[in-house]
Parts: C-alpha cells; structure tokens; sequence
C-alpha cells in the first residue's frame, strides 16, 4: 500500500510540473479572486461575530452570534425579508411566463424576426438606474403617466394614487420593473433551448392532430426542463439580492422602512449607522437562505428529460 502510495503521489506531482505553465497562467485570475472575493467573504464572516469597530478594528468587541440574533428578532429585517419573498415570488414566475411566450413567438418565421429579437433584448444591456428613473416617472403620484391614464384617459380612479409614498403600493411598480427588466434575457435562453427540440417531433405531434397547448405541455416543456431549472434558480438568486431599484424607488426603504429589501436594509445598517457586524450578519444569512432555496429547486425540477 505505501508502495502505491508513493507512486501515486510521484505521478500526481508530475503532472503538476508538466502543467506548470497553465497554473502559472491561472495565477493573475487566482490573485484577484483570493484578494478581491476570498478575503472579503472570510473577513465580513469574522466581522458579523463583532461588534465592529470601523475606526479601530482591533478594539471590537466579540459578541458571537449576536448580530445574527439581532438580525432575526429586528422587525424591519422580517418586514424586509417579507417584502424581498413576495418580490421573488411575483418577478420569477412572471419573467419566465412572459419570456417563454416571447421566446416561442421569436422562435416562429416571421418578418423581421432578428429585429425583434434584439428589440427583447435591448431592455437586458440598459441601466438599472436609468429605468428605475423612468418607472419613477411613470409612477409619480404627482404628474405620472400611469396616473394620468387612470384618471384623466380611463376615469378608473377619482383621485391621483401615490404609490410611491405607500409601502405596499411601491411593490407594484418594483415588481413591474423587475419582470420587465429580466423578460428579454429569459427569453434568449429559452429560445436557446427550443431551437435544440427536434423539429420531427413537432411535426409527429401534429400529424397525431396535437394542438398549440398540447406541443407546449406534452414537447416544449418537457424537453426544456434541464433550461427552466437553470432559470428558476438564477432568477430566484437574482430576485433575493434586488438592490438598485429598491434604493432608487423607495429612497432606502420610505416610508418609515416599510418598504426595505434585505439588501436595501443591510446597506443603511451598514453604511448610514455604521452597524458593520450586522450587515455582515445579515448577509451571510441571505446567502444561506438563497443556497437552501436553490437546492430545494433543483431537488424539485430536476428530472431526466426523455426523447
């Protein structure tokens, strides 16, 4: 046995030296990964332990699980919590409602067809910023668009709404903005992945007298399935970590932090008062939540796609 030990470890470290010259490649990627993502992660890990002293680090006090205890028992962090659930909730389902809608239309000949295809896509490369702007506008309770069709076009309301100032009003327009947002890039890949569907099996199906929603639930679901888990889990983890329009539409969660994501609520703890060890707390906790969501997503749709 130590025989082939050794031989295992000689032809191991072999290797090694023969492929010197790719880990020597590897090492300006593995520099600014280790300095820029590992020592931050591990660094903000030891920080959420502490109560952190951002003038003098080596004066903080430890206090354990503390700051994960306070994140949990803080009521702005369960109505945040909440809000960032039901913002999930409405904004991965609807992206991948309308992107398959969108990508099943791309998907047939119709003039024009790669125009629209980037037309879809144009709404993915514009900035966060810039369209939480606009979606502002769009939604300002004082000369908004939406409110000037629905009470001076439509007369559907007697009065303007404000729904920026209302905490539950506001999700409407986040949430709006969030499929919005993520519909055209849904869209490519699963028109990616339809244009890998045989087209003989469609047409079997319609020589078998199989309708439009028969192909979609007997063919074109099935066959994308291994692509809809993809995007379930990407856009779940997308979903949990909205920041930028949350910041922008609620002015960092007004009114009163009702309207707070969990990003939103750990960079005013973080930055505004200055609490480094629960924000650390906070975010460590978001990803534990996000890869327990992910894996029980992946356990669920999961399955062998069968030709």
């Amino acid at each position: 046995m130590k025989v082939g030990n050794e031989i295992l470890n000689k032809s191991f470290f072999k290797k090694i030296l023969k492929s010197k010259g790719a880990y020597f490649l590897l090492l300006p990627g593995m520099g600014l990964f280790l300095t820029f993502i590992l020592f931050p992660l591990i660094y903000s890990l030891r920080m959420s332990f502490y109560k952190w002293n951002i003038v003098n680090p080596g004066s903080s006090e430890f206090v354990g699980f503390s700051n994960y205890v306070k994140v949990i028992n803080d009521p702005i962090f369960i109505r945040a919590a909440f809000n960032t659930i039901v913002y999930a909730l409405m904004t991965v389902p609807g992206q991948i409602l309308f992107a398959l809608m969108v990508a099943i239309l791309l998907e047939q000949k119709i003039r024009g067809r790669t125009f629209f295809r980037v037309a879809f896509y144009i709404t993915v490369i514009t900035s966060w910023v810039i369209v939480t702007l606009v979606f502002e506008y769009l939604f300002s309770g004082q000369a908004g668009l939406v409110n000037f069709v629905l009470k001076d076009v439509l007369h559907l309301v007697n009065e303007k709404i404000m729904w920026l100032a209302n905490p539950i009003l506001v999700m409407i327009p986040l949430n709006l903005l969030g499929i919005w947002k993520g519909v055209g890039w849904s869209a490519i890949i699963f028109l990616a992945a339809l244009q890998n569907i045989p087209p003989e099996l469609y047409e079997a199906a319609i020589i078998d007298g199989a309708g439009i929603w028969q192909k979609i639930t007997k063919i074109t679901l099935p066959l994308i399935r291994p692509t809809l888990v993809f995007l379930v889990v990407v856009l779940t983890i997308g979903a949990f970590n909205v920041y930028i329009s949350g910041l922008l539409m609620t002015d960092g969660g007004n009114p009163l932090d009702l309207s707070h994501f969990i990003l939103t609520l750990m960079y005013k703890k973080t930055f505004t008062y200055l609490d480094f060890g629960y924000g650390s707390a906070t975010s460590y906790l978001l990803a534990a939540f996000i890869f327990m969501i992910s894996v029980i997503q992946i356990k669920l749709l999961r399955r062998r796609v069968e030709y």
